[in-house]
């Protein structure tokens, strides 16, 4: 997805930038009414499985393989990241998610992995 911004974002975090704004996470962030988000997009399938998610529980030790594993997840489902690449046609891609943990989430390797992408 090269030229293009990829942002990842924090939901509780506001004002929201501009962008196309997709949530990465299989369940509804707590606390939040849909209209909370104003979402263009819920990638659901592009979350961290829940057994990994589980598995991972936010812990920084775990990181690197989380990262891993996680990254072997998105290569196996390429008709997920293929369903998000082909609706945002935009500059800006904001990743919303819900850790608290701004530098070991699921988010900056999804967007590590978006930015790896050959550009459309």
């Amino acid at each position: 997805m090269g030229g293009r911004e990829i942002r990842p974002w924090r939901v509780y975090d506001r004002p929201f930038p501009e962008g196309y704004r997709v949530l990465v996470e299989r369940l509804w962030p707590r606390g939040l009414r849909k209209t909370d988000l104003a979402l263009d997009y819920w990638a659901k399938d592009l979350a961290p499985s829940t057994k990994l998610r589980q598995w991972f529980h936010h812990d920084p030790e775990r990181w690197v393989e989380f990262r891993e594993r996680y990254l072997a997840e998105l290569q196996a489902h390429p008709e997920a990241v293929s369903a998000l690449t082909s609706q945002f046609k935009g500059d800006t891609l904001l990743l919303l998610y819900a850790a608290h943990d701004t530098a070991h989430n699921g988010a900056l390797v999804l967007a590590d992995f978006l930015r790896s992408l050959p550009a459309p």
